[in-house]
């Protein structure tokens, strides 16, 4: 079976570092899309995909419902083209968040989001770092005699996360820092791997994307501490996190994060905070007036998400 690799048009850098280092090359003509005067989505493969395994790579980049229109848009004329197994790679998955129904009436969007992709015709699901473990569980698993199961594969920036902070700081005056309750076992993971102590915040939230009160758990005084996130938005969490930990004796303080949505007035928010530095993985591209900004640095997971494919590809575990 033949492994043939489609690049959506939001990371197309990202896509190019993932072809390169599976040495599958990407042909940007393969995979035609537009947009219609009104707005509608237009997607039209120009090379046969029959019999293929074909691997779509599109992130949530903005704006997160064009590309995943997009996305749908591929998948199906995949189906349709008569590909024999069609694996979405989403280094950042859309609408994660919307992962419960936290209030009456509320939607659970990522589970929409699930279906979605099943009915487009995908059989199988790359992703990074879920905001939530239970989308996995928001997946069908539909197993037949061809194995085509519609699957979710989640990949952690765990192990990346960990040797950079082993190049770039000292372990002995470390402490990593979880943001909140639900990334507790993210950073207690990194934590474990570098063998240095833990710490927890625990905020309240009285508005979405507003934290009202921070409380520290942990000692932080002397340390450089290293908080560790999912997401990073309107970084107005990282802010305020940075600034407790500050107040609490740490001597700096760090964010690593895998993905960088940076929006609204995240870089003011920065520039203006006790944060030191904010680490992002590329697994959203980089807004232009961030790679200006002298504490935003990358790094890359680039390697990760290609032995993934490589492995799906092969069917080696």
């Amino acid at each position: 079976m033949a492994l043939q690799i489609l690049a959506g048009s939001s990371c197309p850098e990202f896509a190019d570092t993932i072809a390169k280092k599976i040495g599958c090359p990407i042909n940007r003509n393969h995979l035609s899309t537009s947009r219609f005067s009104n707005g509608e989505t237009r997607a039209v493969i120009q090379n046969s995909v029959r019999d293929a395994h074909v691997f779509i790579l599109q992130t949530a980049a903005e704006p997160v419902n064009d590309m995943l229109m997009e996305l749908l848009i591929t998948v199906h004329a995949c189906k349709i083209a008569s590909a024999r197994r069609i694996t979405v790679v989403l280094p950042c998955f859309p609408y994660a968040r919307q992962d419960k129904k936290d209030r009456s009436r509320a939607p659970i969007t990522a589970k929409l989001v699930a279906n979605i992709l099943e009915s487009a015709g995908c059989h199988h699901i790359i992703t990074m770092d879920l905001h939530a473990s239970q989308i996995q569980g928001f997946f069908d698993i539909p197993v037949d005699k061809l194995l085509l199961t519609a699957s979710p594969v989640q990949l952690y920036a765990e192990t990346t996360m960990t040797e950079y902070l082993r190049q770039e700081y000292a372990q002995e005056d470390m402490v990593i820092v979880s943001p909140d309750a639900g990334g507790a076992r993210r950073a207690a993971a990194i934590a474990d791997r570098l063998r240095v102590d833990l710490a927890l915040i625990h905020k309240e939230r009285k508005v979405v994307n507003q934290v009202s009160r921070m409380i520290l758990v942990g000692g932080v005084a002397g340390k450089t501490a290293i908080i560790v996130d999912d997401i990073a938005d309107t970084c107005g969490t990282l802010a305020l996190a940075a600034q407790v930990l500050i107040d609490n004796g740490a001597q700096r303080c760090i964010a690593i994060v895998t993905h960088g949505f940076l929006s609204g007035q995240a870089l003011q928010v920065i520039e203006k905070s006790a944060l030191e530095r904010l680490v992002v993985t590329n697994t959203l591209p980089l807004p232009e007036k961030a790679k200006s900004c002298s504490k935003i640095h990358t790094i890359d997971v680039g390697s990760t998400i290609a032995e993934a494919i490589r492995r799906t590809h092969n069917g080696e575990s």
